[in-house]
């Protein structure tokens, strides 16, 4: 059995985890009383001293107590969750609050950000298999799908987000940034030709998929509209006539920021379109244009996963979000 302890975390933790697991998945439940101190030091082939530790965190996360004389008893079954996401923003925050509302106080969710580094998501998911109930996961890349994913149990596993990879068998909650990004775009066409050329800022660092630019520029095509694609946001002079489509939320403040020096006003000589909203969207100027997911609604989504169980495959719609800012 001392196979089981790797060189990641202490045994005192994989121990704790690996009883943890035991409880979640209903080998040992409500009321019952765990193997002894002596027992599991024999089983899994460490000390009394680690066994002791490894109850007394159980204890602290709620999940055992102990009565002089009898032993240590499982307090209530918990259901672990890890939610994995890229990094954090204010929309995901929204994912965030809107998934945990939808759980109970049985559900423990442990919230971690692999900062689109793919070194750091392998290093979680490979330490975090069979730790959890359900896994729900933001991949580090629109296009590659992780190995290490396939270490993870399908039914347990919800991808979010990026998704242009096969998901065969694999429940998901993702964005369509091609297609989708282009039929919200045809929404705004309208308001659109108020203006000579659209362009799109798209940073090196930028971790938006870049098949959007092929998808923004067959809209401005198909559409008679001037279009193109830049990278440098430091040298970019805002000027009249011109509508500015960023991505990123910093990109949107350089934007404003520079107008302001120049004092042309977004919404009259210039026009602004971000993608995903935030709070701030609605109240900066006269309000910036968004193009975005509902993201509390793929909180709710998962969430529904979690309890339910059941599969699912679903690329949530883009939505337009028209404010002053065309």
């Amino acid at each position: 059995m001392s196979a089981l302890f790797g060189q990641q975390t202490t045994k005192v933790k994989q121990l704790a985890d690996i009883i943890s697991q035991d409880i979640s998945e209903g080998v040992y439940k409500t009321g019952d009383l765990l193997p002894s101190i002596n027992q599991l030091a024999t089983t899994y082939k460490v000390s009394r001293d680690t066994v002791f530790k490894a109850f007394h965190d159980l204890k602290e996360r709620g999940l055992i107590d102990s009565t002089p004389g009898k032993g240590h008893y499982v307090m209530g079954k918990l259901t672990n969750v890890l939610l994995l996401l890229d990094e954090y923003s204010p929309f995901k925050y929204a994912l965030y609050n809107s998934f945990v509302k939808r759980l109970s106080h049985s559900y423990k969710v442990d919230l971690l950000f692999h900062q689109y580094s793919e070194r750091l998501f392998n290093t979680i998911i490979r330490e975090s298999v069979g730790r959890y109930n359900k896994y729900i996961v933001m991949n580090f890349d629109n296009e590659r799908f992780s190995p290490n994913l396939c270490k993870i149990d399908p039914s347990r596993l919800l991808l979010l987000d990026f998704g242009k990879f096969d998901k065969k068998g694999y429940s998901y909650l993702c964005q369509d940034f091609d297609q989708g990004l282009y039929e919200a775009l045809r929404l705004l066409k309208d308001p659109l030709r108020k203006y000579r050329k659209v362009v799109m800022l798209s940073p090196k660092e930028s971790q938006h998929p870049r098949s959007s630019q092929e998808y923004f520029m067959k809209f401005c095509f198909d559409c008679r509209l001037e279009g193109g694609v830049t990278e440098d946001i430091d040298g970019l002079e805002i000027r009249k006539g011109m509508v500015y489509f960023a991505t990123r939320q910093v990109d949107v403040v350089a934007i404003i920021k520079k107008s302001r020096k120049t004092e042309l006003k977004c919404g009259v000589d210039f026009g602004v379109i971000a993608y995903n909203d935030t709070p701030a969207y609605e109240v900066i100027d006269q309000g910036i244009t968004v193009l975005s997911i509902n993201w509390e609604q793929m909180g709710r989504k998962a969430a529904e996963f979690v309890l339910s169980g059941r599969q699912v495959q679903e690329y949530l719609p883009t939505e337009v979000h028209l404010r002053g800012s065309l």
